[in-house]
C-alpha cells in the first residue's frame, strides 16, 4: 500500500497521475487529502491556507489521521509539503518505507526522530527555487542516525513539483521518467 501525500497545492491532476504509476505498478494507493477537496493552482495562495489557516499541527494531525484505516506496513510517499507529512506519518506509524518528492523534511525538526532501519529516498531539481540543502543533509544525518539507508537523487532543472505534467512551467519529463525508474523498484523492493 502506498499512502500519498499531496504538495501544497491539494490533490491535483499531478497528484492522480502520481496514483496512476503506482497502479501500473501493481500496487494499492491511498490519496491523503488533507485540504478535503480544496486545490490551487498557484503557490502563494495555497501556502497563506496551509500555514496560516490550518497550521502545521492541524495538517500533521490530519495527515495522521488520514492513513487510521491502513495497515501497517504502507510506503509514505510525499510531494514538496507533502515530504514533511510522510516523514511525520513515519515517525508515528510502522511504516515499510519513505518517498520524499521535490523535498526533504528532516524530522528532528519537528522534534521527532526517525525510525530504526526505514530507508527512503529523495528526489529533487537542483535549480529548484524551493530547495534547502541544509534540509536535505539534515535529513540524511536523521536518517543515517537511525541505522536507515537514504537515496538523495538530484536532477538538473529548476522545476519544483517536476513531476506535476499539469504545472508546464515546472513539468520535465525526461526526470519524470528517471524518477519513477528509481522510486518504483525501491517501492517493490519492501514488499
Amino acid at each position: 500500500m502506498i499512502a500519498i501525500f499531496p504538495s501544497v497545492l491539494g490533490v491535483r491532476q499531478g497528484t492522480r497521475d502520481a496514483a496512476d504509476e503506482f497502479h501500473r505498478a501493481g500496487h494499492e494507493v491511498h490519496i491523503v487529502d488533507i485540504f478535503e477537496g480544496r486545490t490551487f493552482d498557484t503557490y502563494p495562495p495555497a501556502m497563506a491556507f496551509a500555514w496560516e489557516e490550518l497550521g502545521q499541527a492541524e495538517m500533521l494531525r490530519r495527515a495522521l489521521a488520514g492513513v487510521t484505516g491502513l495497515a501497517d506496513g504502507f510506503v509514505a510517499t510525499g510531494f514538496s509539503l507533502g515530504c514533511m507529512l510522510a516523514a511525520y506519518v513515519a515517525t508515528q506509524r510502522p511504516v515499510c518505507g519513505v518517498v520524499m518528492i521535490a523535498g526533504a523534511i528532516p524530522v528532528s525538526a519537528m522534534g521527532e526522530q526517525w525510525p530504526v532501519g526505514v530507508p527512503a529516498q529523495t528526489h529533487s531539481m537542483l535549480g529548484d527555487p524551493w530547495r534547502e540543502q541544509a534540509e536535505i543533509d539534515q535529513t540524511v544525518h536523521d536518517i543515517e542516525a537511525a541505522r536507515a539507508p537514504i537515496d538523495v537523487f538530484d536532477y538538473p532543472g529548476s522545476g519544483h513539483l517536476f513531476s506535476d505534467p499539469t504545472l508546464p512551467d515546472e513539468y520535465d519529463a525526461k526526470a519524470t521518467r528517471i524518477m519513477w525508474d528509481r522510486v518504483l523498484p525501491f517501492v517493490a523492493s519492501l514488499r
